[in-house]
């Protein structure tokens, strides 16, 4: 964490009430674990290697901050913006992402073990090498890219859209039936819905 970031913090916690404003600054490596970080604003910040173990970041707005093997194992993202991140090699085991917003993220070799990711949007999202182990997913928007080593073991709930599958060189486009018996075979049981949540399938 660089100076001008830590005296940003030191204000916060001294006023004890409302949301950090942290947009742009540089937390990288700070332990910010079980820290209340709600309705807070991470907007392009640098949080790379940082620890929000257990934090509460309900509403915070986080896009296009870096957290590139950023631990956030058990906090809460219900309803935070991630749009844009960088969530390379984090660590998001047990974390809530309901309703959360992850557009265009690139989420390679993440470990969601056990993540809920219920009502979230998950759009464009790079998966490559990603653990969703025992992931829950809920008519969550599921358009995303993945590999032939992201594992998905118990991974359950129920997805709506179309995936695009890496294995070495070869790319190709799974949906429906296709993307459910392709994730049926690394050991989810997860749901590929034919249309999108709340589409009456007369309108499509």
């Amino acid at each position: 964490m660089d100076d001008v970031a830590a005296k940003r913090l030191r204000e916060w916690i001294d006023a004890g009430e409302g949301g950090l404003d942290a947009v742009g600054l540089d937390m990288s490596e700070a332990d910010l674990s079980h820290a209340d970080f709600s309705e807070s604003w991470f907007t392009d910040a640098r949080l790379t290697n940082v620890k929000l173990i257990g934090a509460e970041l309900y509403r915070s707005d986080a896009q296009g901050a870096d957290l590139t093997g950023a631990d956030l194992t058990g906090s809460s993202l219900v309803r935070v913006n991630l749009d844009d991140a960088i969530l390379r090699n984090a660590t998001l085991d047990g974390a809530n992402l309901v309703k959360s917003s992850l557009y265009d993220v690139d989420a390679s070799g993440a470990s969601c073990r056990g993540t809920q990711f219920k009502g979230a949007s998950l759009l464009g999202v790079d998966f490559c090498s990603a653990d969703l182990s025992d992931s829950v997913f809920g008519e969550n928007s599921f358009q995303v890219t993945l590999g032939r080593n992201t594992k998905l073991e118990g991974a359950s709930g129920s997805i709506f859209g179309s995936v695009v599958i890496v294995e070495e060189e070869i790319t190709r486009e799974l949906s429906g039936t296709e993307l459910q018996e392709w994730i049926a075979e690394r050991g989810g049981v997860t749901q590929v819905l034919d249309r999108a949540p709340g589409i009456p399938k007369k309108d499509i």
